[in-house]
């Protein structure tokens, strides 16, 4: 079970690929480690670290007990798909930020043209940019080209990789050394094709929504409400079940959520089967270019024990 501290108001997760890798290898080399620990690795909200632990234990990729959190051998596997060697370095007659680092992308000179794509994702990341290089018979070499990097370049880079034939490096420039590393990772995740372990949870949604951004979004609305029941579903997935901040069933499929997601509306009502039989929802569908991908809901569990709600649900006879 994914544990959470339910906080009302809570932001929006927001991460990107270079926080998922970075998860991965956190883990890795600092087992055990606890959720707000792994926040201040990452330096990210505890929120957007929540998502990132959900999706990686929906996929078998991480444990969750008392002691921490752990790489599962699926876990350890992925990591080592993606690994990066990954260093500071400094080297300013080549890049034009204020702080630099570079990756070394293992035997992946084959994916790389000109280095412009790389440079281009790293700039989308938030650095100011990344320079591209390929080890080739010994010599780094600017790609598309036969002209090397200076000794001096070479010389740095070469203290800090052992370098092989057919090895990238990429160095990413920006005004801090977290959006360098950001910058130099992303850039590598795009040579490597990016990062696939969600992808079977980017195909339950519509083509332009993930499935992270589902579970986001009912998990900032199980704050907004207070900690209430929420539950989410996509036109063609199986859904999530949220309750007291913890994703208790990643299979759900609910009554309501299926009514609403071939209705196209919002629909108030008191559930007739399912675990909150009886008990008052109100769910509501979520579009993309007018088509319902999705539907997502809350359920009123404090009705029945009749406590003041933060947010008072109506029935149909009431609207």
């Amino acid at each position: 079970m994914l544990t959470r501290q339910s906080k009302l108001g809570g932001p929006v997760p927001k991460f990107n690929d270079y926080h998922i890798w970075k998860a991965f290898n956190c883990l890795d080399e600092t087992n055990p480690v606890g959720r707000k620990k792994l926040a201040a690795l990452l330096n990210i909200g505890e929120g957007s670290t929540r998502t990132i632990l959900a999706l990686m234990q929906e996929q078998g990729m991480i444990t969750i007990g008392k002691s921490g959190i752990f790489l599962t051998e699926r876990g350890a596997a992925f990591k080592r798909s993606v690994h990066m060697d990954i260093a500071d370095v400094s080297i300013s007659d080549l890049t034009i930020g204020d702080r630099d680092c570079a990756v070394r992308v293992s035997k992946m000179a084959r994916n790389v043209k000109y280095g412009c794509e790389e440079r281009d994702a790293a700039i989308k990341s938030g650095a100011t940019g990344a320079t591209t290089l390929i080890y080739s018979n010994g010599k780094l070499m600017f790609p598309g080209s036969d002209y090397e990097v200076e000794q001096e370049i070479a010389s740095k880079i070469g203290s800090v990789f052992n370098l092989k034939n057919d090895d990238v490096v990429i160095i990413g420039t920006g005004p801090t050394k977290e959006s360098a590393e950001v910058g130099a990772v992303i850039a590598g995740l795009t040579i490597m094709g990016g990062l696939q372990f969600n992808k079977e949870e980017e195909k339950g949604l519509a083509s332009r929504t993930t499935g992270n951004e589902l579970i986001s979004m009912a998990f900032a609305i199980h704050d907004l409400v207070g900690g209430l029941p929420v539950c989410a579903q996509s036109r063609d997935n199986l859904g999530i079940r949220i309750e007291n901040g913890a994703i208790i069933d990643n299979a759900y499929s609910g009554p309501v959520l299926e009514e609403v997601i071939n209705a196209g509306t919002t629909i108030r009502k008191i559930a007739t089967a399912g675990p909150y039989k009886g008990i008052r929802v109100i769910v509501t569908p979520i579009e993309l270019d007018n088509r319902v991908i999705a539907a997502i809901g809350v359920v009123d569990i404090r009705s029945m024990a009749g406590i003041n709600n933060l947010i008072r649900l109506r029935s149909d006879d009431n609207d």
